[in-house]
């Protein structure tokens, strides 16, 4: 095995989906701005963002059998395509002041759409370019990527946008170009061959849910990955309105996201070297319980920015846990099923932390944060505990050690 450094389709795949990220990030500040300019209305401007939430999750299904059925580099090409179309109506829509609320929400949730299959097709496609050694550096390199573009997206999205109202979507349609120049440039073909005759979506979608539902590692994974998922958001989310109930300026506020978002990073950079040193059954298990320990304590600082470092601490540990659960997750998955049981995953662990805010927003005016806290950390030991005494990852087989990446 040479380096990942060193491996072109990798690198070429890396550097789309990075491209395709950092645009999502432009476009999700950009357009909620737009909203706020056409309309004043901070209600539209959620419509927007609930909209493109509710899209992404929607579409993830779909999503996987889809990139389970047809060529996965065209899926790729033609979900980029589809981008660069919609924002260059946008853009030029901008710039002779016709665009509606109607037409960015269109925009919002065909990107929102779009964006669900390419990620999907991404996953699936790695098992194909990737030696079974590598998966799990593999996906780290992935968060670091999607940790630096949620970094940097956002903010260069104001930036552009205070340079022009068009701008940011005119950079989207740029980046979306470059990003479809990537996949065309990779050789190896991203999946198996293809049986003669696909199955009907709802056959489809039944197996991919019938292998998740019966396997014992891919059954604990979504109930550890949920949890944590489910919990980091309303941690994150509580402690935004307490600080804000106690008069914390905005700016510092705004410090809290970015705060953890480094821990995210950093924790992707180092995920490589901590799954050298842990097992993939011993690396899970501590962070569940360190995870647990951690958020708990953020409890205690619900009045200060303090409270964001525990909680940049647990994120800081969990690249290194997604890389080695997916990474095996990849490996043990047929390529046939690839998209179908990345899609089944990611579903059930999002959708927890869909309602995350709703619940910590009625636990906060019940009881307070602190109780909130409190409560997300249980959902998390709780999952420490099925990590510890489940059967699901007590005989699983260790993948081939990893190279450096």
């Amino acid at each position: 095995m040479t380096s990942l450094w060193r491996n072109r389709e990798f690198n070429l795949l890396w550097t789309s989906q990075s491209l395709s990220d950092l645009g999502d990030g432009i476009a999700s500040l950009a357009l909620s701005l737009l909203v706020l300019v056409k309309t004043g209305s901070p209600v539209s401007a959620g419509l927007v963002g609930t909209a493109t939430q509710a899209a992404r999750l929607m579409f993830r299904l779909p999503a996987g059998v889809l990139v389970d059925r047809v060529d996965r580099r065209r899926a790729l090409i033609s979900c980029d395509s589809v981008r660069l179309l919609i924002f260059t109506v946008l853009t030029a829509a901008v710039l002779t002041d016709r665009a509606s609320l109607p037409l960015i929400l269109v925009v919002a949730v065909v990107d929102a759409a779009a964006s669900a299959v390419f990620s999907t097709a991404e996953d699936a496609s790695l098992l194909s370019i990737v030696p079974a050694g590598q998966l799990s550096d593999a996906v780290a390199r992935n968060e670091a990527r999607s940790y630096g573009t949620a970094l940097a997206g956002p903010p260069l999205g104001g930036v552009l946008f205070t340079l022009g109202h068009a701008v940011p979507f005119a950079a989207n349609v740029v980046s979306y170009l470059v990003s479809i120049v990537a996949v065309l440039f990779i050789r190896k073909p991203l999946q198996a061959p293809r049986e003669d005759k696909p199955q009907t979506y709802g056959v489809a979608l039944a197996e991919g849910i019938r292998f998740v539902l019966t396997h014992p590692f891919l059954r604990t994974l979504m109930l550890v990955a949920a949890p944590l998922n489910f919990a980091i958001t309303g941690v994150i989310f509580t402690v935004i309105v307490a600080l804000q109930r106690h008069g914390t300026a905005p700016a510092v506020i705004g410090l809290t996201e970015t705060i953890v978002a480094a821990g995210g990073l950093l924790g992707a950079v180092a995920a490589p070297a901590i799954q050298r040193r842990l097992g993939l059954v011993p690396l899970v298990r501590t962070l569940c319980w360190i995870a647990a320990a951690l958020l708990a304590t953020a409890a205690l600082f619900t009045s200060s920015i303090a409270a964001a470092i525990p909680v940049a601490l647990t994120v800081f540990l969990g690249p290194a846990c997604n890389a080695a659960l997916f990474g095996f997750q990849v490996s043990i998955t047929p390529d046939r099923l690839q998209g179908r049981v990345n899609s089944v995953i990611m579903v059930a662990a999002t959708s927890m932390a869909a309602l995350s805010p709703l619940l910590a927003g009625t636990l906060l005016a019940w009881r307070g944060p602190t109780t909130a806290i409190l409560f997300f950390a249980a959902a998390v030991a709780a999952s420490a505990l099925i990590a510890t005494v489940g059967t699901g990852l007590r005989w699983t087989p260790q993948p081939e050690p990893a190279i450096a990446a």
